[in-house]
């Protein structure tokens, strides 16, 4: 591994509190993810990792992920393309995806403030734009369709 971190560390010390055994596959796994920045798509995970560790189940990469999550660690997001995880410290920005071409922008979450402000003001419930990804187009894809053919 060697790559190891404070941040893995704490993940492996929660998840070995919870009772799950720390096999060099789980390790690798939890490496793998808390070394990400930004972040991660399961499959990417299990391709990585299998790469690393050959014979890694794609059972024991989503059962990991999902206890990541239970213990605090990450959290998932709803994107165009499936969930993906953050470690719960960086979910300070929303999603956009664009439905056309499938590229994905962070909007920082002090953007989102005035939103969210309108929505709570006017129907009386605060919304969390960091769970799902806000679909749309593009800056490039909107050019695009309004160019004359």
């Amino acid at each position: 591994m060697g790559r190891t971190d404070a941040g893995t560390g704490n993940a492996v010390e929660l998840l070995r509190g919870q009772g799950m055994r720390m096999t060099p596959q789980r390790l690798a796994i939890v490496d793998e993810i808390m070394s990400t920045s930004g972040y991660v798509i399961p499959v990417t995970v299990i391709e990585r990792v299998q790469a690393r560790v050959p014979g890694v189940s794609p059972s024991t990469v989503y059962r990991t992920l999902e206890r990541l999550e239970q213990v605090g660690v990450l959290t998932h997001v709803h994107l165009e393309s499936g969930v993906g995880y953050h470690r719960l410290e960086e979910v300070q920005h929303a999603h956009l995806t664009c439905s056309r071409c499938g590229a994905d922008l962070e909007l920082p979450r002090s953007s989102l403030r005035s939103l969210e402000r309108l929505v709570e003001r006017d129907h009386g419930f605060r919304p969390d734009f960091t769970h799902h990804a806000i679909a749309g187009v593009c800056a490039g894809c909107h050019q695009a369709a309004e160019r004359p053919r």
